[in-house]
């Protein structure tokens, strides 16, 4: 339930999406809502079995106190309770709007994930302390981080309330290491308390000086990439007063205007693994927390209100299609050309098990963009495979796309390829 206040010097569309990722109970959700004010896990099952399911959003405004030291002088408006300083009453400043991306990190749900990390331009590595580090879904989860290109990290070291000091820097020893030569080596590693909102004003500060808002290009054809889909009509509602389909995801290039036509591919299946496109109008632009919007652009998620069928858009019906302006959009693909690159070890197993070879006639699953398709290899040429797709998907060469394959009946982070 939405609990931040959306002030009218906000009520603008956020200008990043950053993901709150790691491993299942180390308090991503929980540290979403001590930012934003917003608890994500809104699906019935999500509620009853108490664990992230579906891609979780919510927007917050990172305002600065004029007056005030660091770091109690960071906050957001849902921390503040408004636009004055709690400290010293002074007015905020508005510093940006921001999008937070929550990922499951259930194993079984890394396919969500996946097409999560394909919109964050940061993330913030959620890091429990009362568990050793790393634990298998915190190793994928990185690991997905640097194979779709997210650089800008920071560490929440979560859950220091159940752990002695000793304890904690233990923990902190292990992050450390866990995390030496790669990207994230000189990243801040924050002790905090999100269930108590400990340490919160410190991960605000983190987020203001490690994650830059990134340069965009707005000069580009639109281009959408689809990471929800909804029918918004409750029901019983009247035919002459049902509202169209809504997609929901991130524009990551170019501007999208109320009234625009737009093109979606794939489509919809016309016959077996044969996809037609779709083309629909823009009725409506909102960003978080229901403002509405003229135009959008790159950065932070919004939903489009479409003139389609809401029947095809409920259930996330449409989740990694690819939308933008008619005509331009990069072609659909059945079969994939990669150039793969393997990792050494399979790192979202507790035992590490070595990564084989790809062999012919395995089934891989990829992530391309917010898509998530299962095919066939047909052909491996050292490391170049091809691969038969299930469903196909809207990409361009030079795409870089996850690659899973099932072990021990999971399907398991191997690797990439780059499309050829």
């Amino acid at each position: 339930m939405r609990s931040e206040l959306i002030l009218e010097d906000e009520k603008r569309q956020s200008e990043i999406n950053i993901g709150v990722v790691g491993h299942v109970d180390h308090g991503k959700t929980t540290l979403v809502q001590a930012l934003s004010g917003e608890w994500t896990d809104r699906h019935s099952e999500e509620i009853r079995r108490g664990i992230s399911i579906k891609l979780g959003y919510a927007d917050a405004t990172i305002r600065k106190c004029p007056n005030c030291p660091p770091p109690q002088c960071y906050m957001t408006t849902f921390m503040a309770k408004g636009d004055t300083c709690p400290h010293c009453g002074e007015k905020l400043q508005v510093l940006r709007r921001i999008s937070f991306v929550d990922s499951p990190g259930h194993e079984i749900l890394m396919a969500t994930m996946l097409s999560g990390a394909a919109i964050m331009d940061g993330a913030i590595l959620v890091i429990a302390a009362n568990e050793p580090c790393p634990q298998p879904q915190t190793r994928e989860h990185f690991v997905a981080l640097q194979i779709i290109g997210v650089k800008n990290i920071i560490i929440v070291q979560n859950k220091v309330e159940l752990v002695s000091k000793e304890e904690a820097i233990k923990n902190y020893e292990q992050i450390k290491k866990f995390v030496e030569g790669t990207v994230a080596e000189d990243a801040p590693i924050i002790p905090t308390s999100a269930v108590f909102g400990a340490n919160i004003d410190v991960v605000v500060q983190a987020i203001e000086e490690f994650i830059p808002t990134p340069t965009r290009d707005f000069s580009k054809p639109a281009r959408f990439y689809v990471a929800r889909s909804f029918d918004i009509n409750k029901p019983g509602t009247r035919p002459d007063k049902l509202k169209g389909g809504v997609l929901g995801g991130t524009i990551i290039q170019g501007k999208i205007r109320l009234g625009d036509e737009v093109e979606i591919r794939p489509g919809l299946p016309v016959k077996r693994n044969v996809y037609e496109p779709i083309f629909t109008e823009v009725v409506n632009l909102m960003a978080g927390g229901n403002i509405p919007l003229k135009e959008a652009g790159p950065g932070g998620l919004i939903g489009i209100e479409t003139t389609l069928d809401p029947s095809l858009t409920k259930a996330d019906g449409m989740v990694g299609n690819v939308a933008g302006k008619p005509g331009t959009l990069p072609p659909v693909l059945d079969t994939l050309i990669l150039e793969a690159r393997l990792l050494e070890r399979a790192v979202g197993t507790a035992d590490m098990k070595k990564v084989e070879k790809i062999r012919v006639r395995e089934n891989l699953m990829l992530n391309v963009g917010t898509a998530a398709t299962v095919g066939t290899v047909t052909s491996v040429r050292g490391d170049e495979i091809e691969v038969v797709l299930r469903r196909p998907v809207c990409a361009e060469e030079g795409a870089r796309v996850a690659i899973s394959r099932q072990i021990s009946g999971r399907w398991r982070l191997i690797g990439y390829g780059i499309i050829k």
